[in-house]
This record gives structure tokens, sequence and C-alpha cells, in this order.
């Protein structure tokens, strides 16, 4: 069977009455950034502190981090993704469950995605922080320390930014793997990019022309990402300390 190819489909006026064809792309990958930006936020915070948790000189503490670690990044995305949209309704008293399972969408989809992906992202980056924090060397703590610093102030103003520095282009890779990652919220029924490009091969028929659509807007998104992030690496490198081997291992 031949396939009809028409180029022009993103010109159509769509099903939904919103606009064409294209305008349903450009609203889905509005709710990709807005649900990629969201659970990062929630990732870089909650992932820093775990990570600062993990090298303090605390047992327990670094126990707990471990743990947290091993659950979000050992359990795939896809059941943690089912996890925070069906089942943690029903675990909440009857009244808030309800509540929540009230919320119209989308947002009644896009909360459990970016609460899922941002503590699914949080243990990952959390493994960079402390990474991160391990890769310098031991003096770097000695020496706030020998300064009469806090070790919370050693943390702030001497480990954690040089560990940063370090970790940037990992941490670059795992804001581009959050972008892609945003794709499983489909399955929870938030129209975020994939959804829009499944939805018009659907209603059209064009299944390879939604796709590449969709293909050619993630590609361009993590190229200005990549782009972003390794201007940021440059203004924030400390001649002699982060050199150019690090900065460019994206």
């Amino acid at each position: 069977m031949n396939y009809n190819w028409n180029w022009g489909i993103f010109w159509q006026t769509s099903p939904d009455g919103s606009g064409t064809y294209l305008d349903t792309l450009i609203s889905g990958l509005g709710w990709t950034l807005s649900t990629a930006l969201s659970a990062w936020a929630i990732a870089l915070v909650l992932g820093s502190i775990i990570g600062v948790i993990r090298t303090t000189d605390s047992r327990l503490a670094v126990g707990l981090g471990n743990a947290y670690v091993e659950l979000f990044r050992n359990v795939p995305l896809l059941v943690q993704m089912f996890l925070w949209y069906f089942v943690l309704p029903e675990l909440l008293p009857s009244a808030m469950g309800a509540a929540i399972k009230q919320v119209p969408p989308p947002w009644g989809a896009f909360v459990p995605a970016v609460l899922c992906l941002g503590f699914f992202t949080s243990a990952r980056v959390a493994e960079q922080v402390r990474a991160g924090i391990q890769a310098l060397p031991r003096g770097q703590r000695m020496a706030g320390t020998a300064l009469g610093l806090e070790p919370a102030q050693v943390y702030r103003y001497v480990l954690l930014p040089m560990a940063f520095r370090i970790i940037l282009p990992p941490m670059t890779s795992e804001f581009m793997n959050i972008i892609k990652n945003s794709s499983i919220a489909l399955t929870i029924g938030l129209m975020e990019l994939t959804g829009r490009a499944r939805s018009m091969q659907e209603f059209s028929f064009q299944v390879f022309e939604a796709f590449t659509a969709a293909t050619i807007l993630y590609i361009s998104l993590n190229v200005v990402l990549v782009f972003g992030m390794r201007w940021l690496e440059k203004r924030a490198a400390v001649p002699g300390f982060v050199g150019p081997s690090v900065s460019g291992g994206h």
C-alpha cells in the first residue's frame, strides 16, 4: 500500500477547532516545556539536598540518602508515573483522594507528571552532586573548616560552587533527559508534544509527518539547551580548575 505524503497537513484546521495542526503541536511543545521546567526545579533542589546529605559524616543521613536514590533510580519511570497518578490518590484520606481525582484536565495529569519526573530525576541529580563533591580535593573542606566556617557554610561557599562547575556537563544530560522523559506523561493523559503528535496522526492518518515534526521540535529544543549550557560552562569556568576537557564533555 502506498503512503500518501501531505506536508501541507500542518496548515489544515485540526478537528478540535483550536487552530491548525501546527498550532496543536506548538501547544504540545508548551506543555512539554512547562512539565520539564517544573520537574527540573524540583529535581535540582531536592537532588542537591540529597546529594549533600550523602557526603556528610552522619551514617544515618547517608543511609537514608542512599535508600532514597536507590528507590527512585531502580523503579522504571513508567511504573512511577502510574503510581503517582493511579495509586497515590487511593493511599491518601478519602476526601483528599477524591479532590485529587476531580481536578480537571490537563492539570489533573500535569501535577502527577511533574512530581513523578521531579522525584525520579532528583535521584539522578543527587548522584551527580555527590560525585562532584567527592571529586574535590579534601583540602578544600579542611581549609574551609580551618577558616572557622560552619559545615553548612563550607558546603555553600566552598564545596558546592566548585562541585556544580564540575558536574555541569552531566547535569546538561539530565536536563535533556527530563525533556525527553516528559513524553511518558502521555500515558496518563497529558497532551504534551508526543501526545499532540499522536493525536494528529490519529485524526489525519499522516503518521510520518506528525512524528517527523515532533522529532524536529525535540531536537531543536535540546540543541538550544546544549548551546545554552555550553555558554554557561564557559562563563562559570575557573581558570586552571575546570578546563576545556571537562566543559566539552556533553
